[in-house]
């Protein structure tokens, strides 16, 4: 999904799901796209799908849906009977509607490039190929999201042999089908990892299919995963006095240095990755100190807003200012699911990815080992509160299973299962208790998330170490601008924590201007939360 300039092309026909405005030329490849302002790849995958087989419809040409070995795209069966039928109406479609197709081998050693639907040589490939893909590309109105090629519907063409339809190449179930078989509804989860598991989106929708395809697959994730972000106003003046009270501090406007700091609204554009690239998360769950961004919505299903109130057993330990004792209380979130992903508000999602990024199939949780390493030896005071939680968590964790840990995790999002939180508590209640209690920052804290939980499910059968492409970000750093535009441009990225431990309150104002345009840029669909 590349990013590239834009110029403005000639206005055509839409495709079922686009505007009707004039197309784009986006990307490298100058690639005609039509202009949508809610694209997402979800919906980009449907819109192509219900294009091609609304053209079948109209031709008169039976099909079902096939679970295809792509997340991102569908498969639609046809007889090979109907192949030429079927070319014709998709070569007709694409002269009006400007779209992309490519003809597709049964075994191929490279995946063949997609071509404008006018060129005719891509026609004459068809008429002996396994399947054809096309589809209409999409973008943001800025040009910066390039939905293609991936997202298309491919048409295969399934061989009559007896009173079997055997397929021309191979997909997750099986190669041949009754060729009089009924035709069922399946859920749009069996069709591809990237559908939620319960869901009533229009962007997933149940498709007609063979009962062949119905059955669960060894592969499959059939359980819920939540999401849950803990985010604060550190610019909001009531926040920053109760701070300075619970300090015992005077506070004044002028000078309190949080109130100083520009917000960077990154928790907007980390749900807004969400949105985009995690579509199967079922429950958005926002933990605050009773603050809501005046942008968010607070009435949208599948979203919550979650007081400290709530979660915090002792309300002595109310307010609190320490991010390690929020943590220590998530499992505590009314109505969270066994699996969830914890985010802090600078980690985002940088491409399309299945649950199977953060679990397996059994619920196995998935944690992701920095190289760095825990410093040797007991707690000092030279340590810093991160290391410090560290070695708490080694000392317990050596106590309980006897095993050493060495690695802290990376600023990937938490892969958590519920339960093993809860079980952590249970095996430390004092040292949970203390961190629970502390209101700021101390040197006996536990990291509850980011490391114990992590390592407490490892060593309790409940988590395996995984990887996935990732970047850290800096924002102190002297080339910034060089750094973002890197990552835009490549768009290659699982993930990525734009972290900001070091600015200064001079660097901040340049910096706010070259992180708003990367975020803008790199996620231009606002999300459903979004007011």
């Amino acid at each position: 999904m590349p990013g590239g300039a834009i110029q403005a092309g000639a206005g055509k026909a839409s495709p079922a799901g686009a505007t009707g405005r004039p197309t784009l030329r986006v990307g490298d490849a100058g690639d005609e796209a039509y202009v949508d302002p809610r694209a997402t790849p979800l919906a980009a995958r449907e819109a192509n799908r219900a294009a091609v087989a609304a053209l079948l419809d109209s031709l008169g040409v039976a099909y079902f849906a096939v679970r295809g070995k792509s997340d991102h795209g569908t498969v639609i069966a046809v007889e090979e009977g109907d192949r030429a039928r079927v070319l014709e109406g998709l070569r007709r479609r694409l002269a009006t509607a400007a779209g992309h197709v490519s003809a597709l081998v049964a075994e191929p050693l490279r995946t063949p490039r997609p071509v404008p639907g006018h060129d005719a040589r891509v026609w004459d490939r068809a008429r002996t190929a396994a399947a054809v893909q096309v589809s209409w590309y999409r973008t943001d109105p800025g040009g910066h999201l390039l939905l293609g090629h991936e997202y298309g519907c491919a048409v295969e063409f399934w061989t009559r042999e007896g009173d079997r339809l055997t397929a021309p190449r191979a997909n997750r179930v099986t190669w041949s089908v009754a060729a009089d078989g009924p035709a069922l509804l399946g859920a749009g989860r069996l069709f591809s990892r990237f559908v939620p598991v319960h869901t009533t989106l229009a962007e997933a929708p149940a498709l007609a299919t063979r009962p062949e395809f119905l059955v669960p697959l060894v592969e499959d994730i059939d359980f819920p995963v939540d999401a849950v972000f803990t985010w604060v106003d550190g610019t909001d003046p009531v926040w920053a006095a109760r701070k300075a009270a619970a300090r015992g501090e005077a506070y004044h406007a002028e000078s309190a240095s949080d109130a100083r700091f520009l917000s960077r609204d990154e928790l907007r554009y980390s749900l807004r990755s969400l949105h985009l690239f995690a579509p199967w998360i079922r429950t958005v769950h926002v933990v605050t100190d009773d603050q809501v961004p005046a942008w968010m919505r607070r009435d949208l299903p599948g979203f919550r807003i979650v007081s400290h109130r709530e979660i915090f057993r002792n309300p002595a330990d109310l307010p609190t200012f320490n991010s390690h004792a929020i943590e220590s209380r998530l499992h505590h979130v009314p109505g969270l699911s066994e699996h969830f992903l914890y985010f802090n508000d600078d980690m985002f999602l940088g491409r399309p990815l299945t649950p199977h990024a953060f679990f397996t199939p059994v619920g196995t949780a998935r944690y992701f080992p920095s190289p760095n390493r825990i410093p040797q030896g007991p707690v000092t005071d030279a340590d810093t509160p991160v290391d410090a939680a560290c070695k708490n968590n080694r000392a317990l964790l050596l106590e309980r299973f006897g095993r050493v840990i060495t690695q802290p995790m990376e600023h990937i999002p938490y892969a958590l299962r519920r339960s093993a939180m809860a079980e952590a508590e249970a095996d430390f209640p004092r040292e949970w208790a203390r961190t629970s209690a502390s209101r700021f920052r101390a040197m006996t804290d536990l990291s509850p998330t980011s490391s114990l939980a992590l390592y407490y499910a490892a060593l309790t059968g409940r988590a395996q170490p995984g990887s996935m492409a990732f970047t850290y970000l800096q924002l102190a750093v002297p080339d910034l601008a060089r750094r973002l535009e890197r990552l835009l441009k490549g768009r290659d990225q699982d993930s990525f924590c734009l972290n900001d431990a070091f600015s200064t309150p001079e660097d901040m104002a340049v910096q706010q201007e070259l992180l708003s345009g990367f975020l803008n840029a790199y996620f231009p669909v606002p999300g459903p939360c979004e007011l």
